[in-house]
């Protein structure tokens, strides 16, 4: 898999777990201090997100980060 691959798998897996929890992107913007479009970005794969970012808003989701074996 490539990265923008990745980035659009781990964007869709945040969108899934927040749509699950209830919560808006703006739930998720005022929980983490992330504004709410650079939260559509990495939910879309359309960038490129930090770990310290990533973690924020996989706290705020209730979710850990973890590396697992690939299938």
């Amino acid at each position: 898999m490539n990265r923008d691959d990745e980035r659009l798998r781990i964007g869709t897996e945040l969108a899934e777990r927040r749509k699950q929890m209830g919560k808006t992107q703006a739930d998720i913007a005022d929980a983490t201090g992330v504004q709410r479009n650079h939260i559509s970005r990495i939910e879309q794969g359309r960038y490129s997100v930090g770990f310290d970012t990533l973690q924020t808003i996989a706290e705020a989701l209730d979710a850990d980060i973890r590396i697992v074996p690939r299938k």
